[in-house]
């Protein structure tokens, strides 16, 4: 017999549905190595869970002007600004990891705020992606993003998209699996998430544009540079293809 995967969660762990719900949409629900999707999905009454541990947010540098965290895989960044008590300069997807900044000094976030929009920070990432990047490339296309229900999902619309610019640069070849860096010139929502995609090499767990199921989406925010900040977050252990 099949049964919804969050009943059956709920059930074999002693939690409620809406807990076992919240916990697979976290995204730290797996059947073996294979990270479960779908709260909603049928699984069989028997199948065993396991439910993986999410990290602590590890402070990289501390000033009187700012906090900048490593921020763990599994949590939003709008947790940590609640924990933490700053507000965010920026944001980094549920799954994403790496480095996020958050401002403790009200003049120094509304100068900062100011040079991202003009696009004067540098925003460098890592991913892993499907298929061999040969050599370095770039992608200029425009981004339109939807919101709806509480999610986003990005499209490439010359008519409607806000401009877009990603940088991309082979790193490391693991069988036909690329670790790459990628810099943003903008900030588009899911922006290197889709670009990647676009270009045919989709970032490793990244469903919902294309990407084969993983036990997470493979992307690190690595380095930033900001006024004289210049600011790295090491990547995390689960940051590794075996």
């Amino acid at each position: 017999m099949k049964e919804k995967a969050y009943k059956v969660l709920a059930h074999q762990i002693g939690i409620s549905n809406k807990k076992a719900k919240e916990l697979i949409d976290r995204g730290v629900v797996y059947i073996g190595n294979r990270k479960v999707e779908i709260a909603r999905g049928l699984v069989d009454r028997g199948t065993t869970f396991s439910i993986k541990e999410v990290a602590e947010p590890q402070i990289i540098y501390e000033d009187e002007n700012l906090i900048a965290l490593n921020k763990p895989p599994h949590l939003t960044s709008e947790e940590i600004a609640q924990k933490m008590g700053y507000p965010l300069l920026h944001r980094l997807d549920r799954e994403t990891s790496g480095l996020l900044i958050l401002a403790k000094d009200r003049d120094f976030r509304r100068r900062a705020i100011e040079e991202f929009k003009k696009g004067r920070v540098y925003k460098e990432y890592r991913a892993w992606v499907e298929g061999i990047v040969a050599e370095p490339f770039e992608i200029d296309y425009p981004i339109l993003t939807i919101k709806k229900g509480g999610r986003a999902k990005s499209h490439l619309s010359r008519s409607k998209g806000k401009p877009a610019k990603t940088y991309v640069e082979p790193l490391e070849l693991h069988g036909k699996k690329m670790k790459v860096k990628a810099v943003i010139e903008t900030g588009r929502t899911h922006q290197i998430r889709l670009h990647l995609a676009r270009s045919g090499h989709p970032i490793l767990g990244d469903t919902l544009y294309g990407g084969r199921p993983w036990r997470r989406i493979m992307l690190h925010g690595k380095r930033m540079r900001l006024f004289h900040y210049d600011l790295d977050a090491p990547e995390p252990e689960d940051f590794t293809i075996r």
